[in-house]
């Protein structure tokens, strides 16, 4: 078998951020679909997966473990690609797009006929791409499902921001960034009605609570004080994100 390429393993990489890791297998139809565009098998493309997972130290720090063995490339992808998202995003999905012979506009399922020309169309085209690889990373990464509800409908599932896509433009597309919530607390959150601590538990404001006229709803919210959220396997939100938004949070409250 012919050694992994640098482009290749950055799409492995691209798949390893869109699946929760205990689902990674060979039987996965996401594994499947990217180890056709690549022309390499699902169990190779599966076990390249678990070669990253090696290197990912929220793995690590909830006990969940890699394959022990990996090539030098995956590490030299990581090393380039962790510690910049918005790199890896578009990057990535432009090999996707090349490999499987489409524009990265066909690739990525971009609606094409709203898109302006020339440069404009560039930058409209590479944060939509970026937007749809945050917004399944960070899903995946709570193996959809929101991290204060417990809600597992992925209609009703969102990823939403710590940090505004508007306040830190170097973060916008970095999942560790992000949490998966239904649309309710999501705006909540971002309407600081709501935070949630550097050490991840709730912080839930009075003006939540008292404009809540129902009263199981209102106890439900009350019982959310202090309570950890659901953490990721992966990605896990960095603390520093999650004490902005919690000191503004308390400059409103």
């Amino acid at each position: 078998m012919n050694k992994w390429s640098r482009e290749e393993t950055i799409v492995a990489f691209n798949v390893y951020c869109k699946i929760p890791f205990k689902n990674s297998s060979k039987e996965n139809p996401i594994i499947i679909k990217y180890a056709k565009i690549l022309g390499r098998t699902p169990s190779a493309l599966n076990m390249k997966i678990g070669n990253i997972g090696r290197l990912d130290p929220d793995l690590k720090g909830k006990g969940i473990v890699g394959l022990s063995h990996g090539a030098k490339m995956e590490q030299i992808v990581w090393d380039e690609f962790y510690g910049n998202p918005e790199k890896l995003a578009f990057e990535s999905e432009r090999l996707i797009a090349q490999f499987s012979n489409q524009t990265i506009e066909a690739s990525s399922n971009i609606q094409m006929d709203d898109l302006p020309e020339g440069i404009e169309r560039e930058v409209v085209v590479k944060k939509r791409v970026n937007q749809s690889f945050f917004r399944t990373a960070v899903m995946s990464a709570y193996n959809y499902c929101c991290c204060i509800s417990g809600i597992q409908n992925l209609e009703l599932l969102e990823a939403c921001h710590i940090i505004g896509w508007s306040q830190d433009k170097l973060n916008r597309t970095n999942p560790k960034n992000g949490l998966c919530m239904n649309p309710f607390f999501h705006k909540a959150y971002d309407k600081y009605l709501f935070s949630i601590t550097p050490d991840f538990r709730l912080d839930i404001s009075d003006e939540f609570i008292q404009n809540t006229k129902e009263d199981s709803f209102r106890i439900y919210l009350k019982g959310l004080i202090g309570k950890k959220i659901m953490l990721p396997n992966k990605f896990l939100p960095k603390r520093e994100f999650l004490d902005i938004h919690f000191q503004k949070y308390k400059s409103i409250c």
